[in-house]
């Protein structure tokens, strides 16, 4: 058992070492090289613009699913669906907003990062790389980090807004809530905090899924399967990590009154 143990932790530590001394390497290159503008474009539109169909769908339907619950609950309790708008706003902007939006970005982008370096990892395109000047880290890791630090807040606006909207249609067309009420509890209860709680995690989140995906890319070993072992392995790594630093990023955050 204490083997099995062992084996596990110095397996996670190893993997954890090996992404730190990834992002020790990009941060070495983005100083003291050129910035690959036009793969970071390209990335982005990839990852950001690509994924923008599911994640607005997934938050509609969720905003939708949470205001129809809570109505009904609320209306079996005291007899009207009162600040309905205000906990479809609360639960979206300051927790399933960014959670949603990393859990879709990862397991869409995330497994084609995932995918792509692996491919090129197990394909000795990265050695190529090598032998032509070009460091892999420079080219294929930092272009695609920054595609997800400048997408993922951006998604989790548009994701915010989707699950707020998919939460007036069922309010008032559905409970009868009046759309005024549902906006004026909005407007009443929020402010900018709860904005900077959601777009402070999201942050995080896409910093996190870049860089599982491109280090499970470019350890990537075994030809075809090694790449599908690594791509299935990044987004349940990317998944497990979304659920469990939410809740340590919402204990310091609201320890900090954000």
């Amino acid at each position: 058992m204490f083997t099995a143990i062992g084996k596990v932790m110095m397996n996670w530590l190893d993997q954890t070492g090996g992404a730190a001394d990834m992002v020790r390497s990009a941060g070495f290159w983005l100083a003291r090289s050129r910035f690959e503008f036009k793969q970071f474009v390209l990335q982005s539109i990839t990852i950001g613009v690509d994924s923008f169909g599911v994640t607005a769908l997934t938050s509609l339907f969720t905003g939708m699913v949470l205001a129809l619950q809570a109505g009904n609950t609320i209306n079996n309790i005291f007899g009207d669906p009162i600040f309905v708008g205000t906990i479809v706003s609360f639960s979206l902007i300051r927790e399933l907003g960014p959670v949603l939006t990393g859990v879709v970005v990862a397991g869409r982008a995330g497994a084609a990062v995932t995918a792509h370096i692996g491919t090129m990892a197990v394909t000795e395109q990265l050695d190529a790389l090598y032998t032509l000047g070009t460091n892999p880290t420079q080219y294929l890791v930092i272009p695609r980090m920054g595609a997800f630090l400048l997408t993922m807040p951006v998604l989790t606006v548009f994701s915010n807004i989707f699950g707020v909207i998919g939460g007036y249609l069922v309010a008032v067309y559905a409970l009868g809530v009046p759309g005024e009420v549902y906006l004026s509890d909005i407007t009443t209860f929020m402010d900018a905090k709860d904005f900077m709680h959601g777009f402070i995690k999201a942050f995080i989140f896409a910093f996190m899924i870049a860089t599982v995906c491109c280090y499970k890319g470019v350890s990537t070993r075994g030809g075809a399967e090694g790449v599908g072992k690594s791509t299935t392995g990044a987004v349940v790594t990317c998944i497990v990590l979304i659920l469990v630093l939410d809740y340590f990023l919402t204990a310091i955050l609201t320890a900090f009154g954000i």
